[in-house]
């Protein structure tokens, strides 16, 4: 087996890469979105008791947005 040296220097003898296996993220963006959803419902209710400032909610909705914009990127066609 050569050493990683041998390998750093030489790519050439190494084996090729696996091809990579295609996974959806929808999944994974939805369930990102539903979590900080349930998170901003906590920090609005933390907010209008009082309890907290408006920094909470607001780090949750945006959250919440970046969620769609990425489920939006992922319905794309060859992602």
């Amino acid at each position: 087996m050569p050493s990683f040296l041998q390998l750093a220097l030489r790519p050439e003898r190494r084996r090729p890469s696996p091809e990579p296996v295609p996974v959806s993220l929808r999944p994974v963006f939805r369930v990102g979105i539903a979590v900080w959803l349930v998170a901003l419902v906590v920090a609005l209710v933390l907010w209008l008791t009082g309890t907290t400032g408006p920094h909470g909610a607001w780090t949750c909705g945006v959250g919440a947005l970046l969620g769609v914009a990425g489920l939006l990127w992922a319905r794309k066609p060859g992602r």
